[in-house]
Order: C-alpha cells, then sequence, then structure tokens
C-alpha cells in the first residue's frame, strides 16, 4: 500500500516536471534572451540616430556606445549551442551583416531612409525570435510553449512600438516640427502599443491562472506597470508631443520610451528565468 502511494504521489507530480532536466529549452532560452538583447540595441541605434539626424547632436555619442552593445549581441548569438542550426545561422549572419553596414552608412542617410532600414532588420530578427520558438516548441513543456509564445508574439512586438514611437518622436522633438506624415505615424503606433497591451494582460492573466506555480508574485506587479506606463506614454506622445513638439526635450522623451521598455524587458526577464527554471528536472 506504502508503495502504491509513493508511486501514484510520483505520476502525479511528473506532470508537473520532468524527471531530467530539459536542456533544449534552456537553449532556447539563452538564444532568445540574445536576440532580445540585439533588438534592444538595435531599437536605440536607430532612434538615437534618428535624434542626431534631425539636430539632437548631443546623442552621436550614445549612438556609438548602443553600436557597440549590438556588436556584443552578435558575438554571444554566435557562441551559444543554437547557432549551429543551419536555417537559424543563416537569417541571423544575413541579419548581422545587413546591421554591421548599416552602422557605417547611417549618418550619411536621410532620417526617413535609414529609420526604415533599422526597422527592417528589427522585424527580421523579431521574426526570427519567433522562429526560433516555434522550431523548438516541440522541446519545451506546456508551460514553457505557452509563456515563450507571449514573449516573442506579444512582448518583443510592444518594445519594438514603443521604440518606433522613441525614435520618431524623440526626432520630431529635436526638429520642432510636426508633419501629417508624423501624426500618422504618432497615431497608429499608439493604437498599436495600446492594443498588444491589452493582449497581453489578457494572456498573462491566462498563463497565471493556469500555472499558479510557474511564475513569481511580482509578475502581477510587472504587468500592471505596462499597462500603466503605455497608457501614459502614448497620452503624452498624442497629446503633448504632436501639439507642441518645440517644447518637449528630445533627450527626456527618449528616455521615457526607454523607460517603458526596461519596464516590459522586466517581465520578459521574470518569464525567460521562469522557463530555465522550468526546465530543470529532479536530476
Amino acid at each position: 500500500m506504502r508503495l502504491f502511494l509513493l508511486t501514484l504521489l510520483l505520476l502525479v507530480n511528473l506532470q508537473a516536471k520532468s524527471l531530467f532536466s530539459n536542456e533544449d529549452q534552456t537553449n532556447t532560452s539563452k538564444y532568445i534572451e540574445s536576440l532580445k538583447n540585439l533588438i534592444l540595441a538595435t531599437q536605440k541605434t536607430r532612434g538615437l540616430t534618428n535624434s542626431y539626424l534631425n539636430g539632437n547632436t548631443a546623442a552621436m555619442l550614445l549612438v556609438f556606445a548602443n553600436r557597440d552593445d549590438m556588436k556584443s549581441a552578435i558575438g554571444n548569438m554566435e557562441a551559444l549551442p543554437l547557432a549551429a542550426d543551419p536555417v537559424i545561422n543563416t537569417r541571423a549572419t544575413a541579419i548581422s551583416q545587413t546591421l554591421i553596414k548599416l552602422n557605417r552608412k547611417a549618418f550619411k542617410q536621410e532620417p526617413a531612409k535609414i529609420f526604415a532600414a533599422y526597422t527592417e532588420q528589427i522585424e527580421q530578427t523579431l521574426m526570427l525570435a519567433q522562429s526560433v520558438s516555434k522550431r523548438f516548441s516541440k522541446d519545451l513543456t506546456s508551460f514553457g510553449k505557452d509563456i515563450s509564445a507571449v514573449m516573442m508574439e506579444i512582448m518583443l512586438p510592444m518594445t519594438e512600438y514603443t521604440g518606433r514611437l522613441r525614435g520618431l518622436g524623440a526626432g520630431i522633438a529635436a526638429r520642432g516640427k510636426v508633419s501629417k506624415d508624423d501624426m500618422e505615424n504618432i497615431a497608429m503606433l499608439s493604437y498599436k502599443l495600446q492594443s498588444l497591451n491589452e493582449k497581453l494582460q489578457d494572456q498573462m492573466t491566462q498563463i497565471i491562472a493556469k500555472y499558479p506555480n510557474k511564475l513569481p508574485s511580482s509578475i502581477s506587479k510587472e504587468l500592471s506597470m505596462i499597462n500603466k506606463e503605455v497608457k501614459s506614454y502614448s497620452e503624452f506622445a498624442q497629446k503633448t508631443l504632436l501639439k507642441t513638439p518645440q517644447k518637449v526635450d528630445p533627450d527626456n522623451y527618449f528616455e521615457n520610451g526607454t523607460k517603458l521598455i526596461s519596464i516590459i524587458i522586466k517581465a520578459y526577464d521574470t518569464s525567460n528565468k521562469a522557463i530555465r527554471e522550468d526546465a530543470k528536472g529532479w536530476i
């Protein structure tokens, strides 16, 4: 009877945790971490370059610092086990080579053109991140699949829409003037950011309920902060930046966007840490 109960307890717990550690899930987690770092560094480089090209000369040194962060992220990606996958390697190499070329000619291009070029490579990196998640989803636990999908398909795109708001807005503030295209772009980005935020809040609520012991209690506070700051930044961009751009400091506007991205990334990092913990087995 005692042996039966112990066996039953073991079978029940096996549903929640594997007997052996999941190295593939850990490797996936590490790779998407490096992809995240590349995306963030490229977003900052794009935004600061746009601010500089629109007249904010103080942004130049920060551009070079973030280019170094891009190189570091690329180096880390190339050193990880998933880089050996031929499909991933081919796409990652194409992205890194294009980014290197963009950095070399960025200051010689028109602001809108170079902004669009960086945006295209960020979108390629986002698609690579989503491909990595889906390509290796068979190696993930149920929790790993659910949370990584939110990270790749909602959290990282949220940083991108914020990054575009930040970069375009800093350029508008540096220029002190707003065009019709500016108004349309800021309105569109604000709408997309707020829509993704609503999706994030809904899906994370479901995941927390489905896996009550997988994420730390701090995640609820992090989600609440995201919700608050998304509304605040979007409202400022539409109601203050577009109406009185000459009164908005480009550096302060940029830093406030960076603050929002950092809040989103905090929830991302909490989720990624939970994936790694979930990958640990009993042995």
